[in-house]
């Protein structure tokens, strides 16, 4: 178990702590049966029904259900040094959260285990957000830097003028956005005029944007390519396939993904709290 296992109040350590298990890639999960056990239900058959409603308010909420109910077979020991196999499902800590939201409410155990994991559902939520913030801030910066480059090489294509660029850019669009110009992007997604398309993106969308701008301007450069027309038909091609390896990959369409609050606000933020931290100057005497 990893290092700094989490503890109740008094310095006893969680029963749902003490059953979490850690793999090697670093993921977490619990063992339904262990937990069935550490709630006090006996007969494993009764904790399967718990299991099951979990799983509805997983996919009601919105959820891929194989992201935290994983079915797999574990040997247990019979005695005697024999085994048999046993069918089990592998938590995550949302899965846990629901399945504790759907187990006995009379049981003491449960009401404890759901205070568990609201707080720890909650702070893994912060940790989310602060990682999510992290990534846009990132992403937004090399969209600002390859954003310069790929405005280079389509200037090197021909496309010279600010009208032309503009035209450039919704070509890029329309092939990443199913046919979508920078317009129509923002009344599907309800932006205002004033708000600019990319710092309202998320950490995906930006990633596939991203992908876009980079690629765009490699082939430009690649295959030569000279005239307006052919810049714009470049660019319109390569978000196409970026569209199209989203979809194979079963991913969100990018029209499709939720808007995010601006990233100034983000920007803003940080720069407040360097400046919190940097030491106040005394005044001399």
């Amino acid at each position: 178990m990893a290092e700094g296992i989490l503890q109740a109040q008094g310095g006893h350590v969680s029963p749902f702590e003490k059953i979490r298990r850690v793999n090697e890639a670093g993921n977490e999960h619990w063992s339904s049966r262990e937990f069935a056990t550490v709630l006090g239900y006996g007969d494993y058959r009764n904790f399967e029904a718990v299991i099951e409603k979990a799983k509805v308010a997983c996919f009601n909420s919105g959820y891929r259900i194989d992201d935290h109910f994983v079915d797999v077979t574990e040997m247990v020991s019979i005695g005697s040094g024999a085994a048999r196999p046993v069918k089990t499902v592998l938590l995550s800590r949302y899965a846990c959260y629901l399945a504790i939201q759907n187990a006995d409410p009379k049981k003491e155990i449960v009401s404890h285990g759901q205070t568990y994991f609201a707080l720890q559902t909650r702070r893994q939520e912060l940790e989310d957000e602060q990682i999510e913030e992290e990534r846009r801030v990132l992403l937004r910066e090399e969209m600002r830097r390859h954003n310069v480059q790929l405005a280079d090489a389509a200037k090197d294509a021909g496309v010279i003028e600010p009208i032309d660029y503009a035209i450039f850019q919704n070509h890029g669009y329309m092939g990443l956005y199913g046919g979508l110009k920078q317009d129509d992007i923002h009344k599907h997604k309800g932006l205002k005029k004033s708000q600019k398309i990319l710092d309202h993106m998320g950490s995906t969308e930006l990633a596939a944007n991203l992908f876009r701008a980079t690629q765009a301007e490699e082939k430009l450069r690649r295959d030569k390519v000279k005239g307006k027309d052919a810049a714009n038909r470049t660019h319109r091609e390569v978000g196409e396939k970026v569209r199209q390896t989203i979809k194979e990959l079963g991913g969100t369409m990018p029209e499709n993904l939720p808007v995010a609050d601006s990233i100034k606000k983000i920007e803003s933020k940080r720069a407040k709290q360097l400046e919190d931290k940097k030491p106040t100057k005394k005044k001399g005497k």
